[in-house]
């Protein structure tokens, strides 16, 4: 994708991105709602034609070519299965109206199954199968056609959390059984992290970062991901701005010295237990509030709620802090 935009009007819901996606890999175009990511999934599969820009699938220009033409397939959040055919007849419907032979519909269609592990399945109506089945059937009509990308629009986000992070696993490693390109819509960062080889972080049409989940957790780019990737404590320091994650940030006992910690003194002005970790606010003196993360190795939630008002000292190691930008969105100063 090169300069990609797309208008409604005197809307501008992306503007001018580019990006490349790599053959066989499991990329997530992650970002709140509005933030233009799903926009540019359609305009992927063809469903939106772009304001300006080209895109290039496999090494095609894919302008003006129609979805049913472009080597991509679609999975929904919604599913879409046909409710009155069989989960065979519904992973094999694509295949029959492309003419594939009856005996190879069959042996693609049971396939595709196993890799979905839904063998013996094919009997079934949607209607007799769980949420998580429905999904898995999605996945294997869409895989059954072998397209070189798959597009994936927030298709976990009606499973409950339990469910939901069963099948991020399980679709994590059935793209790596296909080989086939992934690239999946999410607003959910836990989801990103879990699954993704990279990670493109979309603000108000246009992108913040792209890098593996790794980088883009400890080494955010601007204040945009440090605060919407996971939780991020951000300071401002001798006119420097930067951030530290709560994880990284120590409570520190006065008498045991720094250790070559950069410490600040401060206040618990709130804690909140939440089983095997407690969540401290602490108000530092220099101004500003620090969240800080401690596990519950030892104590229970009646230790913990008694620290409120202490006061402390706060520690984190220097190479720990990354030094960030404004937003991407942001207008340069003229």
């Amino acid at each position: 994708m090169a300069g990609l935009s797309k208008r409604y009007g005197e809307v501008v819901a992306v503007a001018g991105i580019d990006l490349e996606v790599q053959e066989g890999e499991f990329f997530t175009m992650l970002g709140p709602s509005g933030s233009g990511k799903t926009t540019t999934l359609r305009m992927i599969a063809g469903f939106e034609d772009p304001s300006e820009g080209t895109i290039e699938l496999a090494g095609r220009d894919v302008g003006g070519v129609p979805p049913y033409d472009r080597a991509v397939n679609t999975v929904f959040q919604d599913y879409a299965l046909f409710p009155h055919m069989t989960v065979g007849e519904n992973v094999a419907y694509g295949l029959r109206i492309a003419g594939i032979a009856k005996a190879e519909r069959a042996m693609r269609r049971d396939e595709a199954l196993e890799m979905v592990r839904l063998p013996g399945y094919g009997d079934r109506r949607p209607g007799e199968l769980s949420g998580g089945q429905r999904q898995r059937v999605a996945l294997a009509r869409a895989i059954v056609n072998r397209p070189k990308v798959l597009l994936l629009d927030e298709p976990l986000g009606a499973l409950d959390l339990k469910l939901r992070e069963q099948m991020q696993v399980e679709l994590k490693a059935i793209q790596g059984e296909v080989g086939i390109t992934f690239v999946y819509v999410t607003h959910d960062q836990d989801e990103a992290l879990t699954m993704s080889d990279r990670i493109a972080v979309f603000n108000e049409g246009k992108i913040e970062q792209v890098s593996p989940p790794v980088e883009l957790y400890e080494q955010p780019a601007t204040e945009f991901v440090a605060g919407f990737v996971g939780v991020s404590n951000l300071l401002e320091r001798d006119g420097s701005r930067f951030t530290i994650r709560p994880e990284k940030v120590q409570l520190v006992e006065a008498e045991g010295g720094s250790n070559g910690l950069r410490t600040e003194r401060g206040r618990i002005a709130d804690v909140a237990y939440a089983g095997m970790v407690t969540r401290f606010t602490v108000a530092l003196d220099a101004g500003g509030e620090l969240q800080v993360i401690r596990q519950n190795v030892e104590g229970s939630s009646a230790d913990v709620t008694s620290e409120q008002g202490r006061e402390v000292i706060v520690g984190w190691r220097p190479e720990q802090t990354v030094a960030v930008r404004g937003s991407s969105t942001e207008e340069e100063p003229s």
